[in-house]
């Protein structure tokens, strides 16, 4: 069974894991945003497949429209957004020795999930 997880923002679905990478689909409500915030331990790649994402990565602000993607960096701030009215969908790849839920450090998050 794959790994799935409801989030106050939408939703994400696990495709494939593996030493080294993790492939999964993200599902972005309209309106929703995740949290700004940064990994230490992985990067991540993102491809729009549906919808139009507002993206920001370090001091850059963009939308990212279907069939367009972006490279995260460890230690980078970012943040993914649907501010359409319609759902927004990505693929993320990760890559890193760890690619564990808990390597998030969140700087500002809309759902008070800031430890």
């Amino acid at each position: 069974m794959r790994e799935s997880d409801e989030r106050p923002w939408g939703r994400y679905e696990v495709l494939e894991e593996r030493p080294g990478f993790k492939v999964k689909v993200l599902e972005v409500k309209p309106g929703a945003r995740l949290s700004l915030q940064r990994h230490t331990r992985r990067e991540e790649h993102w491809v729009v497949v549906k919808g139009t994402a507002d993206v920001v990565c370090g001091e850059r602000e963009m939308k990212l429209n279907q069939g367009q993607h972006i490279h995260i960096p460890p230690e980078t701030n970012h943040r993914l957004g649907n501010s359409s009215e319609h759902l927004l969908a990505l693929v993320e790849v990760q890559l890193g020795d760890y690619l564990g839920e808990d390597d998030i450090v969140r700087i500002a998050d809309d759902y008070h999930r800031i430890e």
